[in-house]
């Protein structure tokens, strides 16, 4: 087999001719990125405005600043006032809310209370009853023991009869504090 010798070239020429086509590739390259960069497509369908168009456009001056904010200041305040208002409207609503509770609760302890005089003034009633068909000498004695303000308040609602012989039955000492608390009881007019 023969031998084919390679091919010599001229290596001084190669670079000469790589450098011009390399520049010009390079050149397309930054072409082709420009060129796709401006024609992509904004979501409202419009395309973007070239580089130069930018520049060519002048910067909003004072008056078309001062116009802007002009125009808009009535609906900026409209919707300043519909924001405090709709504020306002949830905060009533809260303290309607609160008031509407405090009521409920309010007539719960009123119903209450009226449930405890009821009882209060029934089991007084009970307890002068008790005392009213006790033996005298044993009621001075058990009347001797309680509160005396307590021990008064059933004396003064006994039959004065039978508070009269309870009274006689008890310590002297005991009796007139009794006496002396029924007395200012039945004042009209409060001594202090």
């Amino acid at each position: 087999m023969p031998m084919i010798a390679p091919r010599q070239t001229n290596r001084s020429a190669r670079p000469a001719l790589i450098a011009p086509a390399l520049a010009v590739m390079l050149l397309v390259a930054g072409q082709a990125r420009t060129e796709e960069a401006v024609r992509q497509v904004l979501p409202s369908g419009q395309a973007p405005a070239a580089p130069q168009q930018m520049a060519r456009e002048k910067a909003p001056d004072e008056s078309e600043i001062q116009r802007f904010c002009s125009n808009i200041a009535d609906a900026a305040r409209d919707r300043r006032y519909a924001l405090q208002a709709q504020e306002l409207t949830e905060l009533q609503a809260g303290i309607d809310q609160r008031m509407k509770a405090l009521e409920d609760k309010r007539a719960e302890y009123e119903q209450w209370l009226k449930r405890r005089e009821v009882f209060l003034a029934r089991a007084e009633d009970s307890v002068v009853k008790i005392y009213a068909g006790m033996k005298p000498d044993a009621a001075a004695e058990r009347l001797a023991m309680v509160n005396v303000e307590l021990a008064a308040a059933i004396l003064m609602k006994l039959d004065s009869r039978k508070a009269g012989v309870i009274l006689n039955e008890m310590d002297q000492k005991a009796a007139a504090a009794l006496t002396g608390i029924m007395a200012s009881a039945a004042r009209r007019v409060d001594p202090s």
